[in-house]
């Protein structure tokens, strides 16, 4: 079945009354694999290590949901991501037994989800999006880590909507309620993206409306994940540049 095959008419349907676009970040518009094992081969090279960067980066990563999930019911008490990261960043040193990295190091290397790099198509589709709808992030990541981010990588959003302002995290509903209020509008007039399709769900419940893109490469060439949609989406796109076509940007 031809995922992509468009009736006339949809443009109109997708955008009528579409005033915002909010984003997840991770995986849908960073590469933070590839972002992360660049900055371990580099750390390889500079402290003569022999590190397994793509082990390590999805050790990393993988630790992401299930520590939300222990913040979200109350097992941890909340911290923001940077925070969470750098927690589990220790316990990766240890179990990959790298003891040698000074304080100043670890810091720096936590911070690389500060430096993740864009898909290829991020940034010129975000560019065409902005110019019909407001754009946003609505990411786990904090404020400073999503600022900083766009400004590494020229991001080119209106706002920074994070959950870290009400101090909870996806897939929460109040914080899907967070970025409908802030941007005073009605949740069919946001639009949740994401390759992600928890999040796609989570938004969809609230009355959001929805886009999903793939990110085929999200975990590297040899796991790409099943993409069929598991259900209907508003919009189901290559990448930001078939986004922004369908949305008539």
């Amino acid at each position: 079945m031809d995922l992509f095959i468009k009736k006339d008419g949809d443009d109109d349907m997708k955008t009528n009354g579409l005033k915002a676009l909010t984003f997840d970040v991770f995986g849908t518009v960073v590469d933070y694999r590839s972002s992360i094992i660049k900055e371990c081969e580099k750390l390889n090279e500079m402290k003569d290590l022999e590190l397994n960067s793509p082990k390590f980066a999805d050790a990393w990563r993988g630790a992401y949901r299930p520590n939300l999930d222990r913040i979200l019911s109350g097992e941890l008490s909340w911290m923001n991501l940077d925070s969470l990261h750098l927690m589990v960043l220790r316990k990766l040193l240890d179990e990959f037994e790298i003891n040698h990295l000074t304080e100043e190091e670890i810091i720096h290397l936590n911070r690389v989800w500060h430096r993740l790099e864009p898909w290829g198509d991020a940034v010129p589709g975000l560019q065409r999006l902005k110019q019909k709808f407001i754009i946003s992030p609505l990411s786990n990541g904090n404020v400073s880590l999503l600022t900083n981010m766009a400004k590494h990588s020229g991001l080119p959003w209106d706002l920074i909507l994070s959950p870290e302002m009400i101090k909870s995290y996806k897939p929460d509903p109040n914080v899907y309620h967070m970025a409908i209020d802030f941007l005073d509008l009605q949740p069919n007039e946001v639009m949740m993206v994401a390759a992600h399709q928890h999040d796609l769900q989570a938004a969809k419940k609230l009355g959001m409306k929805t886009a999903y893109v793939f990110r085929p490469l999200e975990y590297g060439c040899e796991a790409i994940p099943n993409l069929m949609p598991e259900e209907n989406y508003d919009v189901v796109a290559r990448d930001f540049i078939d986004l922004a076509q369908q949305l008539g940007a």
